[in-house]
């Protein structure tokens, strides 16, 4: 599987963290833990990522992932009791909106830390937005 070494080594940052922190507190307190751990495992990533929304080629706003890791991997975070299909909705939304090939779903609010890979169906059809230029 492509990318799987890189999104093994972010689901074990995410189990440090869990391994460490448990369950029960805020989303915010696991980003910036993970972020740490990122840093300590020598992953290169941007947090709250701005990314464009593109409709026909015109843009249509932005919204913010939680990790973009190594220009490759959006990795969206949670902290709720259980994922439910809607967090599983919006991962999909994102790794197709974004033309990414992969992205992860990490939720740390669970007594187990639950995680999922989000491919991307549609991926190949389009540039990299993050290279995009845009469209007014």
């Amino acid at each position: 599987m492509k990318h799987e070494d890189l999104t093994y080594k972010i689901i074990g940052c995410a189990m440090e963290v869990h391994k460490h922190l448990g369950n029960g507190f805020q989303e915010v307190v696991y980003q910036r833990a993970l972020s740490i751990e990122m840093k300590m495992q020598g992953l290169a990533f941007s947090r709250e990522h701005e990314m464009k929304l593109q409709y026909k080629g015109f843009n249509i706003g932005t919204r913010r992932v939680d990790f973009f890791v190594e220009e490759t991997i959006m990795v969206e975070i949670k902290a709720v009791i259980n994922l439910e299909d809607v967090h599983l909705a919006q991962a999909m939304n994102y790794v197709e909106a974004y033309n990414l090939e992969i992205g992860l779903l990490i939720n740390f609010g669970a007594k187990s830390l639950q995680h999922k890979r989000v491919h991307n169906n549609k991926s190949g059809n389009q540039e990299n937005p993050i290279n995009q230029g845009s469209r007014q």
